[in-house]
């Protein structure tokens, strides 16, 4: 009783705050409005490229595809993120998502129209790379419109929330492509409406006064040579940044520790994406799980429940394990989870795995959210929120493409689950030697 007594608290803190606070119903309404559009942009990419009964993707294609998406924007986002503590973050998430908007009516005109991969996929990653841009601005900018106080519990409201929008966006895209049909059509549509999402948060974030969101001292006059990303006095200062924002992290154990996390979970996701695909998308005579994309929308849905129900718990969790002791418990239990309930690879199995290994994951994430709002100065944050980022995509991408050099074509693959469960056991490992770190 006491649990759910203190999740009930939580949730009355964040809508209180929201209703108390315009600046961060308004930043909500850019978080919300944002990962919604993303969402039903991935999934009608993935429709267009990964489920399309016209582009037959195989492994190694798939690990390409996500590696043309994201690891560019991982070399890069160091950077963006450093620009984040030196540029007005009220501009940047503006300026962010028109551009995001534009980029993705481009993109359906090219799907339309039935061009190559090749295009699409460099659109793409452009267009990802500002959604992740975005993202890290919004978490950023938090801790102007909220009291410290407050930032768990309304954060792990938010995020989680967030993410249930990113799967609605999602639900529609599948929802889209069922209704006008498969193919490149049905994807260029889907993708053309993910565009709403960028209009509606530049409109709310239009709100905002200029700085109102930080850094908490903006560059003025004095620094003229601050003009662009490709200036020599801006390019110096984010190198330079870049430096200080991995000494911020090393500085922080419980950020450490919350990085230690999210890359071993990130490492594990990609391989259970892959085999997620593969499975999903033709399923066995006889399953109850639809193929194609609606299949894999049923897992994507599995594992955005178990992220609500994280925000949930995790307000919970954290007071009486500490933050650090929650990442090690959520590492704990994912472990167990992947070595049984994945190592199935049954379908249903599956699907309770991505609901409880969604849960897990999201529990990190947010832990790993607030130790950094925390613990992280206001000037060094925009860059170790982007430093998580780069930690996200480079591990998803290279542990999906060691998979799809090894993984069965029908996805049928013991070995790499148990390789997973392998990885959160290192993770935890690491964790602990970072743990004696602190204590001498």
């Amino acid at each position: 009783m006491r649990r759910w007594s203190s999740v009930r608290e939580s949730w009355a803190t964040a809508a209180t705050t929201l209703r108390h606070s315009p600046g961060l119903a308004r930043l909500t309404a850019v978080r919300f409005a944002s990962q919604f559009g993303d969402g039903l942009f991935q999934a009608a990419l993935g429709g267009a490229i990964l489920f399309n009964p016209e582009r037959r993707t195989e492994p190694l294609a798939i690990a390409a595809g996500f590696a043309v998406l994201l690891l560019p924007y991982s070399v890069l986002g160091p950077f963006a993120g450093a620009l984040l503590d030196r540029w007005d973050r009220r501009a940047v998430l503006l300026w962010a998502n028109l551009l995001r908007g534009s980029l993705i009516l481009v993109i359906a005109v090219l799907l339309l129209s039935g061009a190559g991969e090749t295009p699409l996929l460099i659109l793409a990653l452009a267009t990802i790379g500002v959604s992740r841009f975005v993202l890290a601005g919004v978490s950023a900018s938090l801790p102007h419109v909220v009291r410290q106080s407050w930032l768990v519990p309304t954060n792990s409201v938010l995020a989680t929330a967030a993410s249930v929008f990113s799967a609605l966006g999602a639900g529609t895209a599948v929802a889209i492509i069922g209704a006008v049909g498969e193919g490149d059509l049905g994807s260029g549509v889907a993708v053309a409406a993910g565009a709403v999402g960028s209009v509606v948060a530049a409109w709310a974030v239009s709100g905002f006064a200029l700085h109102a969101l930080g850094p908490a001292e903006p560059d003025g006059p004095a620094e003229p040579d601050v003009g662009g990303p490709g200036t020599p006095g801006t390019v110096a200062a984010v190198l330079a940044g870049l430096r200080t924002g991995a000494t911020a992290v090393w500085a922080a154990p419980g950020v450490t520790t919350a990085m230690l996390g999210i890359g071993a979970h990130r490492v594990v996701f990609g391989i259970n994406t892959l085999l997620m695909v593969l499975i999903l998308r033709d399923p066995a005579s006889g399953s109850a799980l639809p193929g194609g994309l609606a299949g894999f929308g049923v897992a994507v849905g599995a594992t955005a429940a178990g992220m609500l129900v994280a925000a949930l718990a995790t307000p919970w969790l954290i007071p009486r394990l500490d933050r650090p002791r929650t990442v090690t418990v959520a590492l704990g239990f994912a472990t167990v989870v992947q070595a049984t309930l994945i190592a199935s690879l049954s379908q249903p199995l599956l699907l309770v795995g991505a609901f409880l290994l969604g849960f897990a994951g999201q529990t990190v994430k947010l832990t790993g959210d607030a130790a950094m709002q925390i613990e992280i100065d206001d000037d060094r944050r925009g860059q170790v929120f982007a430093l998580q980022d780069t930690v996200f995509n480079i591990a998803f991408c290279a542990s999906l493409a060691a998979a799809a050099t090894v993984v069965a074509p029908d996805g049928h693959s013991l070995g790499l689950v148990l390789a997973g469960a392998g990885v959160y056991a290192l993770g935890l490992t690491a964790i602990a030697l970072n743990s004696r770190r602190t204590t001498r």
